[in-house]
């Protein structure tokens, strides 16, 4: 009898007997997002560590989510801005603004690949979301992760968990979301072009390009002063030549701690309890129709753009006018590489790449001033 209420007791003091089905299926889905980092290299640096959160977050009894967790303090980088910001002055450290500055008519491709932002934002409202919950969901479309948590941390905190998850799950899949629509979207022939390589930009250009932005934005968008400021000082580090050691620590080290705490404060939001609501499903959803409309109307635009200029213009390209900087790029590489080994777009698809991070700020300061926040 003693061996018993001691076994008992030994169990209750578990977490398996506060175990639920929401727990273990999600304990799963997190596996499955580890999985996809390591063994199909679905961007590691993201999936690894919102996979793993996501397992250890449905583990009931450990204490990490409550107030004074491990995982809560993460949180807090979340909950008041400070990751987002300090994300965007890694990649503006970490960012060459040359092909944009050199081919400026391709910056148009950020506008058409962002269609998806406002498709997702009229679904939301169709589905019963507020306003406010619908331009939160509608940024997913925008394929930028710290401008979705930005955005959304003032507009519906409390749909963070879904809106950040499926931003980054998206972003991170975008090798298998894009290619099926690019290839259906363009012809064989189309595909085939080969684009001039880009004039050469210089080092005062690119120095007057950080600071005549960084202008124009704070005083036109204030709301997301944070992000921008904080983009263009990474790259202004990077082009001045004068600050190596800031440049490299910005886009190294620092960028990889930023990048880890994100991670696990994000996988750390898909508890079982939060995360699996019908809301959730829908949310997907429609993040999953905003990245499928924003590559077709990138790759459409494009291939306006192609017939205008005679013929010079490859339209994969415009699948990169998504903000995701350089996974879009590198999809667009890939899958004209696949097509012709001899073809190199990377520099190419840059260019709008680079277009939709400005877009996607844009959209989402436009919402922010729309809506008063």
């Amino acid at each position: 009898m003693i061996l018993i209420k001691a076994l008992q007791a030994m169990l209750e003091s578990t977490g398996l007997i506060m175990l639920t089905p929401g727990n273990v299926f999600l304990i799963f889905v997190g596996m499955l997002l580890v999985y996809l980092a390591i063994h199909k290299h679905y961007e590691p640096f993201l999936l690894l560590p919102i996979g793993f959160a996501c397992i250890v977050a449905n583990i009931p009894g450990t204490d990490l989510l409550l107030n004074g967790g491990l995982l809560s303090f993460f949180y807090l980088g979340v909950e008041h801005m400070i990751y987002p910001p300090l994300i965007f002055l890694g990649v503006g450290a970490m960012t060459d603004f040359g092909p944009m500055i050199a081919n400026p008519s391709l910056l148009v491709l950020g506008a058409f690949a962002h269609v998806g932002i406002f498709i997702a934002l009229i679904g939301a409202k169709l589905l019963g979301f507020s306003i406010f919950e619908a331009g939160a969901i509608g940024i997913i479309g925008g394929a930028d992760g710290p401008m979705a948590i930005y955005v959304t941390q003032h507009l519906a905190p409390h749909l963070m968990a879904q809106v950040s998850v499926a931003a980054y799950s998206y972003m991170a899949l975008m090798p298998l979301i894009q290619p099926p629509i690019m290839r259906l979207l363009t012809t064989k022939e189309e595909r085939n072009i080969m684009m001039k390589q880009v004039r050469f930009v210089s080092k005062r250009e690119k120095i007057m390009f950080s600071l005549i932005i960084t202008v124009i934005i704070d005083l036109l968008l204030p709301p997301i002063a944070p992000l921008i400021t904080m983009l263009m000082l990474g790259n202004l580090l990077k082009e001045s030549g004068v600050v190596e050691r800031l440049a490299k620590t910005a886009s190294g080290e620092f960028m990889n701690v930023i990048t880890l705490l994100l991670g696990l404060s994000i996988g750390s939001t898909m508890s079982a309890d939060t995360f699996l609501k019908l809301k959730t499903l829908e949310i997907i959803i429609l993040g999953l129709v905003a990245f499928m409309t924003g590559t077709a109307g990138g790759i459409l635009g494009a291939k306006l753009l192609n017939k205008l200029s005679g013929g010079k213009i490859n339209p994969l390209i415009g699948s990169a006018g998504i903000a995701s900087v350089p996974i879009a790029a590198r999809v667009s590489h890939k899958v004209a590489l696949e097509e012709n080994p001899y073809i190199f777009l990377i520099m190419h698809a840059m260019g709008p790449n680079l277009a939709g991070v400005f877009g996607t700020a844009i959209a989402g300061g436009i919402m922010l001033t729309l809506l008063g926040m």
